[in-house]
């Protein structure tokens, strides 16, 4: 009986580590790329209202989570689907006013002489991208090209002047709460260089200057994006 089993230990021993070498095999296989990002951007407008200009160092941060859905068996092209959340400053010479319920914009004189004039938004984002990486398994250097949209809701803007005879800072309503763009990565390895166009209009379409000209200003943000497994 004891040699019966050792015999049945001995045969067995050759499937039971093949079948270990196919769970491995298995595993590796179904590797996921970049499902976390973290993300600094210099951020823009553009069309512009003729007279208004930037003003200062307007910057952003983004992170969030993407999930990778590979499309082929040597998951090199996938779809990414995900939310995040981002921050997003811009300085220029655009100031809003506040008096009672209504917000005007009117450009500040280049003879006034302030510390900051900005507009802040906090917002919820929706990134849906199309993936192609050269990755594999056992590389954890390769490159990448990421593009396509980001859709977001703006849960908080903020107007803000800052001077030294006054301090003005409010909610601004007249943000356009949903907003959508274009989104392109590319890089090697860590760095990455990162761009989001905007489609839509970052004020709400009835938004004016004091001169009557629509506000039709349009975020343009490039910088790096971090991706993390």
């Amino acid at each position: 009986m004891k040699r019966f089993i050792i015999l049945i230990f001995l045969f067995t021993q050759p499937f039971v580590h093949s079948q270990e070498i196919e769970q491995s095999a298995a595993a590796a296989s179904n590797y996921l790329e970049d499902q976390f990002y973290l993300g600094v951007t210099y951020n823009l407008f553009t069309k512009l209202p003729k007279d208004i200009s930037h003003r200062n160092l307007s910057y952003g941060l983004q992170g969030g989570f993407i999930k990778d859905i590979p499309l082929n068996e040597a998951r090199t092209i996938a779809m990414g689907a995900g939310i995040g959340f981002g921050i997003n400053s811009y300085y220029t010479n655009l100031l809003a006013s506040k008096t009672d319920e209504n917000i005007t914009y009117s450009r500040i004189e280049s003879k006034t002489d302030y510390s900051r004039n900005k507009i802040e938004t906090h917002m919820l984002e929706f990134p849906l991208e199309f993936r192609w990486r050269n990755s594999t398994p056992e590389e954890y250097k390769f490159w990448r090209v990421y593009g396509g949209l980001k859709f977001g809701y703006v849960v908080n803007a903020r107007s803000k002047y800052v001077s030294d005879l006054e301090n003005i800072s409010f909610s601004n309503e007249e943000i356009k709460k949903f907003q959508y763009g274009l989104t392109f990565s590319v890089g090697y390895n860590t760095f990455n260089f990162h761009a989001y166009y905007a489609l839509s209009p970052l004020f709400n379409k009835d938004v004016t200057l004091d001169s009557g000209e629509q506000l039709k200003v349009k975020p343009l943000r490039v910088g790096l994006i971090f991706y993390i497994l």
